[in-house]
């Protein structure tokens, strides 16, 4: 398994929302507000064409000027390597296979390694640059983005950064309450290919050791709520409670209580009924004797899509022994969709209201992330909200019953 098979449900909107974006693989409604949206953004994220940078001279060979001048020259240099590189433009209008897509991320993370050791040498030679303390900065930022893209190599140095900066009597509580969840981002990051029940459990263990040292800091309470809206049962029903009770952040506390809403669906049937693309006349409480699973996705979702040919090879297998699937489609434009799911050979019924995510099944059921996926047993009752990850055992198991 080399990514974790769980999405991103719930919207953070505090630190944790970027970070999680690599290792959550999913497509998330938008935060409304991001507290921490002042600290720099990690260099290496693709947002705008640049020209190329000029190669950065020898900083041994500038001693002929001023070393005013040779230190603004090398700062200069070093800010135009820093830029982040865009993605090819064809990537606008035609979707990069997987490959494209590594090959991109490989450059982008070695190119950040290499202008972080430029940083490096920029701050150590020039010591009392005015933008020395910004060079650091650059370093650390960016080696921690390359480990975010794989280079692991870069982890130890990121370490000692922030040992240093923990170590700093002028550090703020903010600055020291970043620094500590990023080591549990990476904690968790590294059990990548350990399973998503794995991270899991290291990421609430990171946030409940932050929760202890920080127990004025409300954002422990958004990150909780990640942990608790991509597990099931009587503990996410209990973490969800527990964070509707005690954070004072309006849209957590919504979400939670939205959670705690959504939990209850489990063991009850879903009263879906529609109309599909292909007319279709669909009633999930009609469809007793079968195990169905329904899809929250669109076709603009890039994990929604990876997902295609492990679902349509569920479908392949099992529909002869009573397995169906129902598409809720987040897509506004229904030409893309029909193309799309002809395209895929996609066979089974497609929802779609053009609302985009206000999608009314949706917006009924609290989706705020995709894929989502929800298996229904041969009773017509919500049996898993968590049906991404070993679809096809999860499918035999129901239908066994």
């Amino acid at each position: 398994m080399t990514t974790p098979a769980f999405s991103s449900r719930v919207p953070l909107g505090f630190a944790a929302t970027a970070a999680l974006a690599l290792w959550l693989t999913a497509c998330s409604k938008p935060a409304e507000s991001d507290p921490f949206s002042s600290s720099p953004k990690p260099a290496g994220v693709a947002q705008r064409p640049v020209e190329p940078a000029e190669p950065i001279t020898d900083l041994p060979a500038l001693t002929a000027l001023t070393k005013t001048n040779a230190a603004d020259l090398a700062w200069d240099a070093l800010v135009k390597l820093s830029e982040p590189t865009a993605p090819p433009e064809e990537w606008q209008t035609k979707r990069p296979a997987e490959a494209e897509i590594a090959k991109f991320r490989e450059a982008e993370a070695k190119r950040m390694g290499a202008t972080a050791a430029r940083a490096m040498d920029f701050y150590t030679k020039f010591p009392k640059h005015e933008q020395a303390g910004e060079a650091k900065e650059m370093e650390y930022e960016l080696l921690r983005a390359a480990v975010r893209l794989g280079q692991t190599n870069h982890v130890a140095r990121v370490e000692a950064l922030e040992s240093d900066m923990l170590k700093d009597p002028a550090a703020s509580e903010e600055q020291r309450f970043k620094l500590r969840f990023r080591a549990v981002e990476r904690a968790t990051m590294a059990l990548n290919d350990k399973g998503q029940d794995a991270m899991l459990a290291e990421y609430e263990k990171g946030i409940r050791a932050l929760q202890k040292e920080f127990p004025k800091r409300q954002e422990v309470y958004g990150m909780l709520l990640e942990v608790a809206s991509n597990i099931d049962g009587e503990k996410a029903k209990a973490l969800a409670q527990e964070i509707a009770a005690n954070a004072t952040d309006d849209e957590v506390k919504e979400k939670a209580a939205m959670l705690v809403k959504k939990l209850g669906l489990v063991g009850k049937p879903l009263a879906i009924k529609f109309t599909a693309v292909d007319k279709r006349a669909i009633d999930l409480t009609k469809m007793a004797g079968k195990v169905v699973l329904v899809d929250f996705w669109a076709t603009w979702c890039g994990p929604c899509v990876k997902e295609i040919p492990n679902v349509r090879a569920a479908y392949e297998k099992l529909n002869p022994k009573g397995f169906e699937i129902i598409g809720i489609s987040f897509d506004q434009q229904l030409e893309s969709l029909t193309a799309f799911v002809a395209k895929e050979k996609m066979p089974w019924a497609q929802y779609f209201d053009g609302k985009g995510w206000d999608n009314d099944f949706g917006k009924e059921y609290g989706i705020t992330g995709i894929p989502a996926m929800w298996l229904i047993d041969k009773k017509g009752n919500l049996r898993d909200m968590n049906a991404r990850e070993n679809l096809v055992a999860k499918v035999e198991k129901l239908l066994a019953e």
